[in-house]
């Protein structure tokens, strides 16, 4: 599959922010989650889009759905993915297969607001994140690849968000 009009799109964009980089600055689109119940929660998109979640059995949840941190994971694989075949591009590499994987650990223990042993909170985010990239473009020397993935990744925004923190501003609004 060639990825021409995609590098000539990325061709164009670059253009555009040269001339003017401040058009670089954009909100990005809210995500909009809804409690429907029990653990329950469905996350909207001002597209129509939505995606429902919910916890685990063992946490008070059906089980039947895919849970937040799965969705978190799920976002972090798709944008460093999306980043590399974007790099790729860039680059003219034509990608004959690409899959990024994403695993984490966790420790349930935060989430429920218990402290560790010597009394401190447990973290309630992800440990041990992990991206795991296999990737496929025919007559191209694995270091060019490796580099590729690297640089690709390293600008891609969820990894980044990760690589870096992220203040959070929580604003809590009540009725």
């Amino acid at each position: 599959m060639t990825q021409q009009p995609l590098a000539q799109a990325l061709r164009r964009v670059q253009a555009v922010l040269e001339r003017r980089p401040d058009s670089g600055l954009h909100e990005d689109g809210p995500a909009t989650a809804r409690w429907e119940g029990g653990t329950r929660v469905v996350a909207h998109h001002d597209n129509g889009t939505q995606v429902p979640s919910d916890m685990p059995a063992e946490l008070g949840g059906t089980g039947d759905l895919i849970t937040p941190g799965w969705l978190f994971r799920a976002g972090l694989a798709a944008c460093a993915t999306t980043s590399i075949v974007m790099a790729a591009a860039a680059e003219g590499i034509a990608l004959t297969g690409l899959e990024v994987k994403a695993t984490s650990r966790s420790d349930t223990r935060g989430l429920i607001g218990m402290a560790d042993a010597d009394g401190q909170p447990v973290h309630a985010g992800p440990g041990d994140v992990q991206l795991a990239v296999h990737i496929v473009a025919d007559g191209v020397a694995p270091e060019r690849l490796r580099a590729l993935v690297q640089a690709a990744v390293g600008r891609s925004p969820i990894p980044s968000a990760l690589q870096v923190a992220t203040p959070l501003a929580l604003r809590v609004h009540i009725d």
